[in-house]
């Protein structure tokens, strides 16, 4: 029975989270939304296996009402199944709808644990995400500095955590620093514990691994936490080193990749994959006038690059630089991202019927999109491809089968420039 449940705002963000816990040695099932626990066959038999459960929510741009009634009824779904800690995940770059989901979310969290505070920890070193002064970084550049300054969902303008925060929730947001922090585990369980943090959400200085290791230690009596999935660096699973799901998918099944994003890391691993794989742009002029012709033509430009080459998976995608974004759609159409997302998921069901076993997916919208369109309840989360990026064995519903089919949810701002070439290697 799992003791450690966690509610992640976004596909990719439930797949980065769990791709952690089983790096600490926590049996870890993603499940898609609190109906993914629901289930009476094998979804339940994982869950009940596993140490830890991660439900993928798509709530991170819904409206705030929305986003708080899931997020509840996931807190429901993860005690009902055993869960005795919380853990709400965000992304480490804090992005938020312009009134803000993160800050009610987690108010309402704590009202339903009946908790009165917790801590806000969206450092993740890793990946190049690091707080200061309660100041998010992005690399060496101040949030607002960075590519996320013109993300075309959650644009971020400001790097002050308590400025993000403030507005969006009813409890007074406090600062710990960094000089706390590296005073040790009892100093900052001390600091947290006093009268002007007991009823606060505290932004925590971080900028090392060993920083969150800290931070996590000093709340292993917290309820519930907040954070990217970084904060995960400081737990200890009870079964480090065989913790791993084993593959689907059998060395020579085809796969494809499939990136809606359009983040400066996605668009650069996008340039790469064109260098080395075939690959076909989205047609957003087709996809308008005739989206079923267009999907169809896609499916079958990837069944011929099987033929030709099964070794080499197609490369799918929607923006290949900034000249690609349609920044005012046609008056009455649906906007582009959506377009996107509607078109990647379908693709990715006619790839399984035409017998694609391997789909990795970039993007957090787009991620959503294709494992709701692909009827997934559940994801084992299996090998590592790069932090927060893993390969999940999880069992489709297309047209009523349940195909076993590996899936990698990749954030837009995750992975090394080769990742579409290279993360393949990782199910040999």
């Amino acid at each position: 029975m799992p003791l450690l449940g966690a509610i992640a705002d976004d596909f990719t963000g439930a797949t980065d989270l769990a791709t952690m816990l089983v790096a600490r040695g926590f049996r870890t099932v993603v499940a898609v939304g609190s109906e993914g626990l629901a289930d009476d066959g094998p979804a339940a038999q994982e869950v009940r296996a596993a140490d830890a459960v991660v439900i993928a929510l798509k709530s991170r741009t819904a409206p705030v009402d929305e986003a708080v009634g899931t997020s509840l009824a996931a807190l429901r779904a993860l005690t009902d199944a055993g869960c005795e800690s919380f853990y709400f995940k965000y992304c480490s770059t804090f992005d938020s709808t312009p009134v803000g989901n993160i800050g009610p979310v987690t108010d309402a969290l704590l009202d339903a644990l009946g908790e009165q505070a917790t801590v806000v920890v969206p450092a993740f070193p890793a990946t190049g995400r690091t707080v200061y002064k309660a100041r998010l970084f992005v690399h060496d550049d101040l949030l607002e500095e960075s590519p996320m300054r013109d993300h075309p969902l959650t644009p971020m303008r400001d790097s002050h955590l308590v400025r993000l925060l403030a507005p969006q929730t009813r409890r007074p947001v406090r600062v710990v620093g960094l000089d706390t922090v590296r005073a040790g585990v009892q100093a900052l369980r001390s600091a947290l514990a006093s009268p002007e943090y007991a009823a606060a959400l505290t932004v925590v200085d971080a900028t090392e691994d060993q920083d969150l290791r800290t931070i996590s230690a000093a709340t292993s009596s917290m309820r519930l936490v907040t954070g990217a999935a970084g904060l995960a660096v400081g737990l200890t699973g009870p079964h480090e080193g065989t913790a791993r799901a084993a593959a689907a998918s059998r060395p020579g099944d085809v796969g494809a990749v499939l990136a809606g994003s359009a983040s400066a890391a996605t668009r650069a691993q996008v340039a790469h994959g064109r260098e080395h794989l075939p690959h076909r742009k989205l047609d957003l002029a087709a996809l308008r006038a005739d989206p079923e012709a267009a999907v169809a033509e896609l499916v079958d430009f990837a069944r011929a690059c099987w033929r030709a080459d099964p070794e080499r998976p197609p490369l799918l995608y929607a923006v290949g630089s900034l000249d690609d974004l349609e920044h005012q759609p046609p008056e009455g159409a649906v906007p582009a991202a959506e377009l996107v997302e509607r078109a990647l998921a379908e693709c990715a069901v006619g790839l399984v019927r035409a017998g694609a076993r391997r789909l990795l997916v970039a993007g957090g919208e787009t991620s959503g999109a294709v494992v709701t369109a692909l009827g997934a309840r559940t994801l084992g989360i299996g090998a590592q491809i790069a932090p927060g990026v893993a390969w999940a064995r999880t069992h489709t519903g297309v047209d009523g089968r349940a195909e076993s089919v590996d899936l990698a949810l990749k954030s837009g701002n995750f992975g090394g420039t080769s990742i579409f070439t290279s993360a393949w290697e990782h199910l040999a």
